[in-house]
Formats: C-alpha cells, structure tokens, sequence
C-alpha cells in the first residue's frame, strides 16, 4: 500500500455485521434466538455460563477507553457514601457524621489540587478517580470539576446509590457488576490512594490496597489516609503489631493525614521505599 499508513481491513467489522442482521426479513428461522450473532445476543452473554467471557469485557472496556485517552496515572480517593456535605450535614443521621462532613471539604479541596497538575498534565497524570457515587466520592468528582478537569468514576450496580453523581465526567463514567474487577481498576493506574472516614467498602478496599503492598504483589505507593482520630478509634493498629499478626514495619505503609494541603504535600515528597537486600 502507498505510504503503508492505512491499516487494510480483509473482513466485515461485528457492527455492519448487527446492521445486516437487523435488514435480514422476519422468518421462523431468522426469528429463532439461536440465530442472533453470538456477540450480540445479551440472553446469551447473560447465561451463567459465560462468566468468564463478562469478567474480561468488565476488565476490557474502561483499560481500553482509558489507554486511548492516554491516562498514565490517576490518584484514588477512597471514602464513605454517607460522608455529607457540610451544607446538609444536618440530615445526617448521627452527630459523628455531621462532625466527619469536614472530610468531604477536604476530598473536594484534595481533588482540585491534584486535578490542577492533572490539567497542566495534559489530562495523562494524577487523574482523580472514585467510586462514582454521593459522599466523598461526589467531593472527588467535584473538586475535579471545579478545578476544570475531569475525573473517572467506577460505578457499580447497587440496590442503592446505583445513579453517578452529577459531577462525574460522563465519558469517564464506568459501570461495574464484579466488584473485584471495579477493585482492580481502581489500583492499575494508581500513583496514590486516598482513603476517607467510611464504612465496609471502603475498609475492604483499603484492607486489600495495604495486603497487596505488603505482599509484594503490588509496588508500594503513598496510602494516605484522612483523619487519625477516625481510623486509630476503628482499627488497633498497635494492637495488630503487638500481637505480631503484622510486622512492625507494615505500620510504615500507610500514613495519616488531616488536610488536602498536608496530603498533597506527603503525594508531592513521597519517595518509594528501598527493598530490602
């Protein structure tokens, strides 16, 4: 070919081949479920079978939407959905979520500083992400907004909280049904991790963040997390240490913050760990 620019295409690509099917005329045959393209037959994908196959298309779709856009890598805020906003926080349904609404000013304040190098970044490094939902999750996706950037969201589908908040980038906007795969999305580009006041979810996803690091399974990389008071009240730490459950230097993979300004700080100077010989 001229100039070996274009890339020659020998077969139909899978939509014509849908557009095709969709003009072919109404016949017994034609209407049998078993006549649908495979690739496009949702009763099909959907059969327990084929596990496997929506696994890969979950872990797929947002590496191959984000590699395009040129993501390289993005900072996590994980936190809880029942953080409120400071000017609601008198619907919150005890006093300790009303004095944790301070969180979600951080989360918003966090995600503006970072979105500002993301912008000078040309959108590729230190892209905020979150869970795509209300709390601190909303903070996120706010502060990135106001900053005049984007952020990703990783929504999944839920009895509850299943809508993305108003703040999300929409072509940034993921929808999940394996948590597992949502998880590993969250870590695959990660530079750091954030984690707010929460509850199971968000002890889930900072228990497995802190496991793979010190496992060796992931490289380690700054774990931030907001609000000393909060987390040394729901987790012993020392306890943990003491009994020897942990090694004393896992105490070392996380460190406590209270502010943005003070997170952003310890994201700007952190510095990787050497190995031991």
């Amino acid at each position: 070919m001229a100039g070996g620019s274009r890339k020659q295409v020998r077969f139909p690509d899978a939509q014509r081949d849908i557009s095709a099917w969709e003009g072919t005329p109404d016949t017994p045959q034609t209407l049998s479920p078993a006549y649908r393209l495979a690739f496009d037959d949702p009763d099909f994908l959907c059969r327990p079978e084929l596990r496997p196959v929506r696994l890969q298309l979950e872990l797929l779709k947002p590496e191959l939407t984000l590699a395009e856009m040129g993501i390289d890598s993005t900072v996590v805020l994980f936190g809880g959905a029942r953080i409120p906003d400071p000017e609601h926080k008198e619907k919150a349904r005890t006093e300790t979520l009303k004095d944790l609404s301070r969180y979600y000013d951080e989360a918003r304040e966090f995600a503006r500083l970072c979105t500002r190098h993301c912008v000078e970044a040309q959108g590729r490094e230190l892209m905020v992400v979150t869970g795509g939902g209300p709390g601190v999750m909303e903070a996120g996706s706010r502060g990135a907004a106001e900053a005049g950037g984007k952020s990703i969201s990783l929504n999944i589908v839920l009895p509850h909280e299943q809508a993305p908040n108003r703040y999300a980038t929409p072509e940034l906007c993921f929808n999940f049904h394996y948590f597992a795969i949502r998880k590993m999305h969250f870590l695959m580009r990660a530079k750091a991790i954030t984690v707010f006041p929460g509850g199971f979810g968000t002890l889930d996803e900072l228990f497995e963040t802190l496991t793979l690091v010190q496992t060796g399974r992931m490289e380690p990389l700054p774990i931030l997390l907001f609000g000393r008071e909060f987390w040394e009240k729901i987790v012993n730490w020392e306890a943990l240490a003491d009994a020897g459950t942990i090694s004393d230097s896992d105490l070392d993979l996380f460190t406590f913050v209270d502010t943005a300004a003070e997170a952003w700080d310890v994201l700007r100077t952190w510095k990787k760990p050497e190995r031991a010989a």
